[in-house]
């Protein structure tokens, strides 16, 4: 979407859900004869605001009234192509991404080595075309593109093999799947459910934090049974339940845009790129025209967030 970027400068998959977090210690239960009623209810009433190991946490966050606030650690950071003006991101495995980038005469779809950010195979598009999200289904790409109902599937070990699609979105944003289905978003509210067979539209959500939609919906992941979503032009990433809409946490990642302004890098873009490796449970995280690529872990933010939410993740819905 458009960020300093116009959107474009003008861009301007149901498991448990589990991230890459430091885990804690188990609370201590006493061993009572209680009924299983009663040892539920504690169980909950302590793991909720204590924690306790992170997965087990993660199991009820699903639940909790209030969407949970993350905060990051980077792990490891990688080089990045500095002019890859990032639309869609997606790990390949074997220490591999695929990508796909934006900007009319720039658009393209490639695959890097993660670790050297060595592009290794690049299909570049024509002039006319704005590329957006990208997702891996089986051994197919799909890719959809600015501005049109038009996207595209490529052939993984491929990818100058390619066929056309339409799609039934108002606009090509975001992609993703959780290996059965395809997630879509078109910088609206709109959460969609697309069969990969006809690419028709199986089921759309509103996706709402606290009353309020939010807009901008961009980059998307499927991360163990939710939907994660870079919200374009700011530095927060939404947890969405796929099964009704709603905001489950906040990823806030303003510290990566920060550091890179405060080392030099001023021509960066907005926030944009996620990408899951399942095997080994990574998140990397990235945005346009950024010259690295951080895998990070998520940690539920400790204390009393002082910031506002809605000030800092929702913005009006942009019009192009």
């Amino acid at each position: 979407m458009a960020g300093r970027s116009l959107k474009k400068r003008a861009k301007r998959s149901e498991p448990e859900p589990y991230f890459p977090m430091a885990s804690r210690s188990p609370p201590f239960l006493h061993r009572r004869r209680l009924s299983l009623i009663v040892s539920i209810s504690l169980l909950l009433l302590v793991a909720v605001p204590l924690g306790i190991s992170s997965k087990t946490w993660l199991r009820f966050s699903n639940n909790i009234q209030s969407p949970q606030i993350y905060t990051i650690e980077v792990v490891n950071e990688y080089p990045h192509d500095p002019k890859a003006f990032t639309q869609g991101l997606l790990y390949g495995g074997n220490n591999t991404l695929f990508e796909s980038t934006g900007l009319q005469g720039q658009s393209s779809v490639r695959k890097v080595a993660l670790k050297t950010g060595k592009v290794e195979a690049l299909h570049t598009m024509d002039y006319s075309y704005f590329g957006e999200g990208l997702t891996l289904l089986g051994e197919r790409l799909y890719q959809v593109l600015w501005l049109t109902k038009t996207g595209f599937i490529y052939e993984r070990n491929n990818l100058s093999q390619f066929e056309s699609f339409i799609h039934q979105m108002k606009d090509g944003w975001g992609l993703a799947t959780d290996g059965r289905i395809l997630f879509g978003s078109d910088g609206t509210s709109t959460l969609y459910q697309i069969d990969p067979q006809t690419m028709k539209v199986i089921q759309t959500h509103i996706v709402k934090y606290e009353g309020l939609e939010v807009h901008n919906l961009n980059e998307l992941e499927f991360v163990n049974g939710e939907v994660l979503a870079n919200i374009w032009q700011t530095d927060c990433i939404a947890r969405i339940s796929p099964r009704n809409g709603n905001i489950l946490g906040w990823i806030l990642l303003p510290s990566l845009r920060e550091g890179l302004l405060a080392s030099g890098y001023r021509g960066i873009d907005v926030l944009n790129g996620i990408a899951w490796d399942g095997d080994q449970g990574r998140l990397f995280v990235t945005g346009k025209l950024w010259p690295k690529l951080y895998e990070i872990k998520v940690h539920p933010m400790k204390g009393e967030f002082d910031g506002d939410i809605k000030q800092l993740c929702i913005r009006m819905p942009f019009r192009f």
